[in-house]
């Protein structure tokens, strides 16, 4: 990150801050109460949320709807018979331990919001100034880092380790180090390349959107994500969606219809030479023979082939993602809470240890 070692990268990094920060994006997330702020001074400035245990706060921001309220809804649609019900009460009474403990009294630093964080190439002593203010300014709050792999970010989790952090795993993502059109990859991934080509409906980039369209991209984003999957994920506006087109932050792609209106639309996120596409959505009312999904994908596939960078595909959707050669790699959070009460270490400790012996196994052996 610093100028000599790495000026694309830094230049990228600094550049991405500053659109962010330029954003207003809290009031684009109707269910997101945090404050956004940084640490860092001038093209070393990171992003930080600042939380002080508000209610039914989204898990991007939230470590109590992350790690208990969202994990209930996972193990409730996992429903294994002989694991959904201890599990889920022992996710209920870790909940009230945690909430307790204030554990949502928290500042997660290169956390932009989103779904999968992405990391630019470490520097050690940017890396303990972060650590060291944000220790200054927010002393009654646990320090994390959440989108942590060993795969695509290993120097960051050693490093942060070597500073006291404590490694939490959340859950499984599906990486891919290369996407070309190589006939090694996987047959399924070869024919959704193809899909793009072949597909019926008229690609429509953001540049050319309306108002309407913006709108509409929400909606189907949250067809997908609030209401199919989990109204805990967090519910981007318009607003939001629009904001961060026009600042450069997302590269979002829609599919129109035989009438106009946009019928799929996903958003990509890229730093550090990987790409990851938080926003993605299509309307679920229409038959799945059409292969949206499948179509908006191999978009994201065909972006990493033509500019050469890796793909962090997040969660969900696991066989999906190995069938097209996802790479399946535990996520972790770093905390650290060495600064704080013994009743809250103790807390954090508790929800590192369970999910480490209990939750990583059971991410790992069911292949989630």
């Amino acid at each position: 990150m610093t100028p000599d070692a790495d000026p694309e990268g830094a230049a990228e990094f600094a550049a991405k801050v500053a659109a962010y920060l330029q954003t207003s994006a809290v009031s684009g997330i109707a269910n997101l109460a945090t404050t956004v702020a940084w640490v860092g001074e001038g093209a070393q400035r990171v992003p930080v949320s600042v939380n002080a245990s508000e209610p039914q706060d989204t898990w991007v921001c939230s470590p109590h709807t992350a790690y208990v309220r969202y994990a209930v809804e996972e193990l409730q649609r996992f429903g294994h018979p002989l694991l959904t019900r201890p599990l889920t009460a022992l996710c209920g009474a870790l909940g009230r331990y945690l909430w307790r403990a204030r554990v949502d009294h928290a500042v997660a630093i290169n956390n932009w919001l989103l779904s999968t964080n992405l990391y630019p190439r470490l520097d050690v002593q940017a890396l303990g100034r972060w650590h060291r203010e944000a220790l200054d300014r927010w002393p009654d709050r646990a320090i994390w880092f959440r989108s942590l792999n060993a795969r695509y970010t290993a120097p960051w989790i050693d490093a942060l380790r070597q500073y006291g952090f404590t490694l939490v795993p959340s859950r499984q993502v599906y990486l891919y180090d290369r996407i070309d059109r190589q006939a090694t990859h996987p047959a399924n991934l070869r024919r959704d390349l193809r899909l793009l080509a072949a597909a019926p409906l008229a690609r429509s980039d953001a540049a050319d959107w309306t108002d309407a369209d913006f709108a509409r991209a929400a909606q189907l984003y949250a067809l997908l994500y609030l209401e199919k999957y989990s109204a805990l994920n967090p519910a981007y506006s318009a607003a939001f969606l629009k904001a961060w087109h026009r600042a450069g932050l997302l590269e979002l792609r829609g599919y129109r219809g035989t009438t106009g209106e946009l019928q799929a639309i996903v958003g990509l996120f890229a730093l550090g030479g990987t790409v990851t596409a938080p926003i993605v959505g299509y309307d679920t009312h229409l038959p799945q023979r059409l292969g949206l999904y499948r179509l908006l994908m191999a978009t994201v596939y065909e972006r990493a082939a033509r500019r050469h960078c890796r793909i962090n595909l997040s969660a969900g959707a696991a066989q999906f993602k190995r069938l097209r050669g996802g790479i399946g790699a535990i996520e972790f959070s770093a905390v650290y809470a060495r600064h704080l009460p013994r009743h809250r270490r103790r807390a954090l400790s508790a929800l590192a240890g369970m999910t480490r012996h209990i939750g990583e196994p059971i991410m790992r052996h069911f292949e989630l």
